[in-house]
């Protein structure tokens, strides 16, 4: 049985979704922010992030931390919020009979917190060790030097939590100002899913929100398309693994070919049967751990391959990725090789939808983004409709072009012996 969804405006414009699920016992609640780190400055960057973390340090209703976090737990229920380059997203998950108390704390935090100065400097120390721990995960930290090798200095290549030194010459003012002009009914959405019933979190959120000022819809500069001068980026460390991050840049959020870019993502790089994981590990063992992932944005996306190796593996596994790319831009996709990889596809997305928390921010995410709705079962058709000849299109499209951005953390070769391989 297909799960609707259906969708309300309150009087002050804010749109609200709900996905009702009878069998839940959870209600996930959650409000969307259209603004991430593709909506600040040079001066600025990292203020969506730090601000997510003030809107817990206390409101006029609750003036302290504790007070937020007990409302929440004290049902039995726990609370988060995250950050991207283009949202910011507070939710917390309750028993299904606390839905209105979930709506309440969510709507309290956006409209009342205190944003007092000496939180902020409390937190401003956290906010930078957050920084300071994505640096000393190489892992990570790769992913963060390939968004500037792969879009350069511009908003969507900068990191979401800013610099050490952008957060520590934020203040106050900064805060506020934020909230006022991208903190509004225009420019969110609130989703509700679980056992809750539309009507009921429709009039609870018209009594929550009551101070959340009408405002506009945010609108972000657009992305610089090509790859920057600086695109191989190669930071040396004494490690006892290298990693390698390989991008290029990609799709935008609605482009038609999403569906087929998802398909050979899958068979590139998704799972122990994907053409990257069999011939970089399984044939050749030079990497733990390989695979590609899709990111995209409103104007502009970018595909990735990622891998660990040694510093004595690193040149000969990335001719092997590099190798493995071109061959499916040249090459058809035979048809069980196709198969498989729809059936996975479609079959991992549907199973990522077994929880009210899945479906709140799949539709709250959807619906302030694109300003529409895909259900679960057309997002499958569409997966399913992928042919042959679609995947070797797409492929034409991102990786056909040859032009590769390149993080490394760890023990590295020269940065022209890379630039050799890939033809750059």
């Amino acid at each position: 049985m297909a799960i609707a969804q259906q969708i309300s405006t309150l009087s002050n414009g804010l749109r609200v979704v709900t996905t009702q699920l009878p069998t839940a016992q959870s209600a996930a609640v959650a409000y969307f922010a259209g603004i991430g780190s593709r909506g600040e400055d040079p001066r600025t960057n990292g203020l969506s992030h730090y601000l997510e973390h003030m809107l817990f340090k206390g409101t006029t209703n609750r003036p302290t931390a504790p007070l937020i976090s007990q409302a929440i737990e004290g049902a039995g229920g726990n609370l988060n919020a995250y950050t991207t380059h283009e949202i910011t997203c507070y939710w917390n998950l309750v028993p299904f009979e606390a839905a209105s108390t979930g709506i309440e704390v969510v709507a309290d935090m956006i409209q009342h917190s205190l944003l007092a100065q000496e939180e902020i400097d409390r937190e401003r120390t956290v906010v930078q060790q957050e920084i300071r721990r994505s640096h000393d995960n190489p892992g990570q930290w790769v992913g963060e030097l390939l968004g500037r090798a792969t879009f350069g200095d511009q908003p969507v290549g900068w990191p979401v939590a800013g610099s050490l030194e952008t957060v520590e010459a934020l203040q106050r003012a900064d805060f506020v100002e934020h909230m006022e002009r991208f903190y509004t009914a225009s420019n969110s959405v609130f989703s509700v899913a679980g056992n809750v019933e539309h009507a009921a979190v429709v009039a609870a959120a018209e009594a929550a929100f009551t101070h959340l000022p009408v405002g506009t819809a945010s609108a972000v500069a657009p992305a610089t398309h090509g790859l920057p001068a600086e695109r191989i980026v190669v930071e040396q460390r004494e490690l006892e693994q290298t990693q390698i991050a390989l991008s290029m840049q990609a799709l935008p959020r609605r482009d038609p070919d999403r569906y087929a870019l998802e398909i050979l993502h899958t068979i590139l790089g998704r799972g122990m049967s994907s053409r990257l994981f069999e011939e970089v590990r399984e044939r050749r063992g030079l990497a733990y751990s390989v695979g590609s992932r899709v990111s995209r944005f409103q104007d502009i996306g970018s595909f990735t391959v990622a891998a660990g190796v040694t510093r004595a593996q690193q040149e000969e596994a990335l001719q092997v990725i590099v190798e493995q790319l071109h061959k499916i831009t040249d090459e058809p996709v035979a048809a069980e090789e196709l198969r498989r990889a729809i059936d996975y596809a479609a079959g991992s997305f549907r199973l990522s939808f077994e929880t009210p928390m899945a479906y709140g921010q799949r539709f709250g995410e959807q619906l302030l983004q694109d300003g529409t709705l895909e259900p679960v079962d057309e997002t499958v058709a569409a997966l399913r409709a992928v042919t042959a000849e679609d995947v070797r299109r797409v492929a034409q499209r991102v990786i056909g072009p040859g032009e590769y951005a390149l993080a490394v953390v760890g023990p590295s070769a020269v940065e022209d012996r890379l630039a050799a391989i890939l033809g750059a």
